[in-house]
């Protein structure tokens, strides 16, 4: 049987609390065939030091020091160094179910290139997951078990950013962690989806995913919500837009000014619509508010949704179905 070697990628910065844990989970994993390619970011703590020890006793474990600073650069490092078939990537405050690596391997040889295996995931912390943290993971465990992870790609990151695996021809053609751009996980899964690589579904929970307070994705600047939305509406205009229809943006909280801000600074054309009375009628950068059933005079949409209650989007998703629209074809949400 074909025994691919897979290649683990691992930036770490100051996870003296954690990698320990990380490794040793690597370590008991019942697919033994791979290799870990773990990267030091300039590190002040005593991490280093520790996947030392522990690369010293397994020749499999590469320990590398970042030549640039910050994750891409370590993600770059590592993947110009690996030797893998398949390549994988992992956080270094995680841990792995011992099934993970066999179960990603196989669905991935079962499946072929032109896929992305993914898996389950389970959110821990000593202080207990906060609502908005379990209501993500229930919402992507949904998505990855029947493998229609896309369906909700302008919503949030459809891709959990430590589980999956691809082909390393696969990641190439899509150029994965080359260009600069943040968040880098959330880019990654814009470049699965434009290159057409279909998501796997799997129902088991394969990935433990640590929350902190000082984690990464909380403190960094670059996974503001701020960097999200230009991304997003960046790889919208490329992929799904239909310049044939007439752009709609509905909603005109902070994500819905943003977004009409953007379009205006495009020169892009569009209509602009809300629920709240408060603010029908109206002038915001030189653009009027129409009630939102003023879309049902308007020929052939497409509407960019930036209503975050969840109750609120229910009613929307209800409104548009009985008007017969499609999702990505006709509408997206954006949150």
């Amino acid at each position: 049987m074909h025994n691919p070697l897979v290649s683990i990628l691992i930036p770490f910065k100051n996870t003296e609390d954690f990698i320990i844990d990380c490794l040793e989970s690597i370590i008991k994993q019942t697919y033994t065939h791979w290799e870990l390619l773990i990267v030091d970011d300039n590190s002040t703590d005593s991490s280093f030091s520790m996947v030392e020890t522990i690369a010293q006793k397994d020749n499999r474990i590469k320990l590398l020091k970042n030549s640039g600073n910050g994750i891409i650069d370590g993600l770059q490092l590592a993947f110009k160094e690996s030797t893998g078939e398949f390549i994988t990537r992992m956080d270094s405050d995680d841990t792995m179910h011992r099934n993970k690596l066999e179960i990603l391997s196989n669905n991935l040889l079962n499946n072929g290139k032109g896929h992305v295996a993914l898996g389950m995931v389970n959110y821990f912390s000593a202080e207990g997951i906060k609502a908005g943290y379990k209501s993500y993971e229930i919402w992507l465990n949904g998505l990855t078990q029947n493998g229609t992870n896309y369906s909700e790609i302008y919503k949030e990151c459809v891709i959990p950013s430590p589980c999956w695996m691809i082909h390393r021809e696969d990641l190439i053609a899509c150029n994965g962690f080359n260009p600069n751009i943040y968040p880098e996980d959330y880019d990654l899964a814009f470049r699965f989806y434009k290159h057409h690589f279909k998501c796997i579904p799997c129902d088991v929970v394969l990935h433990d995913w640590r929350d902190y307070s000082h984690r990464t994705s909380r403190t960094n600047e670059h996974y503001a919500e701020n960097h999200f939305i230009p991304l997003k509406l960046d790889y919208f205009l490329e992929l799904d837009f239909n310049p044939k229809k007439t752009l709609v943006v509905w909603g005109a909280g902070n994500k819905g000014k943003f977004i009409a801000k953007s379009l205006i600074e495009k020169n892009m054309p569009f209509e602009w619509v809300c629920d709240n009375p408060k603010k029908i009628g109206k002038d915001i950068y030189g653009k009027i508010l129409r009630p939102f059933n003023y879309l049902e005079t308007i020929h052939n949409t497409q509407s960019i949704i930036t209503v975050a209650n969840k109750k609120d989007q229910k009613e929307i998703r209800y409104y548009l179905d009985n008007l017969n629209m499609m999702s990505i074809e006709d509408y997206v949400f954006f949150c």
